[in-house]
């Protein structure tokens, strides 16, 4: 076997492949969605992306309550409920979805499904007419370092072919695993969420030493371009004080940094937080406004450095 058919033989779990992208790196990109993520960001857009194999999503308002889908489940994980609605046992549920071809109000979808690299590089390379000098791959997530050794291996066919490459990520990783990955990048969006590691755990479920010292890392050791991405979200990271400390470490630490993007809150993830069937975890926010944002950016403006 060649190397490039290893390569294209290696496998992942996915859950999206999103064409003509840019917000997410230089030029027009194709973005691949990776399944699984070690935070869990109470706020977080993707909840779908999360788990690392593939999972049920259940669209409540289109439930017709006929039953079907507790009639075939082999698991017994879907019940009949008193409003003539179902509801899914989530502990027993093994993501198989049989229970999906049967339901005739489409209300139920398994989310994510397993590639091989080669299958997902084809649909990158099909899109390749329209990259021009800067465009090219993003891998993203989730986490885009989930399943690192289908991320290598796509990256790495990317590079043979002279795509552009950038990943996405949260940056909690072992710098073992992250290391080889980010040298097949020409690109890292590098998310950091609050500069307050106990914050940071209280919101995401981890603390931030290590996110905050692998970006240290990339900085000295690798030579991809940086860009450090903030979701910014109104009463949990928004303050003049968190923008500020993220700002003055990206001065002082990430020295090849060639910008800052403040991301403002939105709500795309609360309807699929709902199919997920998940319980409230009490989560409130608003949507910034157009002013707050460009006075969060100045702020990071003021250490001299580009914000967006």
């Amino acid at each position: 076997m060649t190397r490039e058919e290893e390569l294209r033989a290696v496998t992942g779990t996915i859950f999206n492949v999103q064409h003509y992208c840019i917000h997410d790196g230089p030029g027009i990109r194709t973005n691949v969605f990776v399944k699984g993520c070690p935070l869990r960001c109470i706020w977080c857009a993707n909840p779908e992306s999360q788990m690392p194999m593939p999972q049920l999503m259940y669209r409540v308002d289109k439930c017709l309550g006929c039953g079907a889908c507790a009639s075939v489940c082999p698991n017994r994980a879907v019940s009949l409920t008193g409003d003539g609605k179902v509801r899914t046992d989530r502990a027993v549920c093994s993501g198989c979805g049989a229970c999906v071809p049967v339901c005739p109000a489409e209300a139920r979808e398994i989310m994510g499904y397993t590639v091989t690299a080669g299958e997902v590089f084809d649909e990158v390379a099909g899109d390749s007419l329209f990259y021009g000098e800067d465009g090219g791959i993003t891998v993203t997530g989730g986490e885009a370092l989930a399943h690192p050794q289908f991320t290598m291996a796509l990256l790495e066919l990317c590079r043979q072919n002279g795509i552009h490459t950038a990943v996405e990520t949260c940056g909690f990783a072992a710098w073992t695993v992250m290391k080889p990955i980010l040298e097949l990048c020409d690109m890292v969006l590098y998310d950091e969420k609050q500069m307050d590691s106990e914050l940071h755990r209280k919101y995401t479920g981890q603390g931030n030493e290590q996110i905050l010292e692998n970006l240290k890392k990339i900085n000295d050791e690798l030579e991809c371009e940086i860009w450090v991405r903030v979701p910014t979200i109104p009463g949990y990271n928004d303050s003049a004080e968190n923008i500020t400390a993220v700002g003055k470490f990206v001065k002082e630490q990430v020295s090849r940094c060639t910008q800052i993007h403040l991301l403002p809150f939105h709500r795309m993830g609360e309807s699929k937080f709902e199919q997920l069937e998940n319980e409230p975890n009490g989560f409130h926010s608003e949507v910034p406004s157009d002013a707050k944002m460009e006075e969060l950016r100045d702020i990071i403006r003021g250490f001299g450095l580009i914000c967006k």
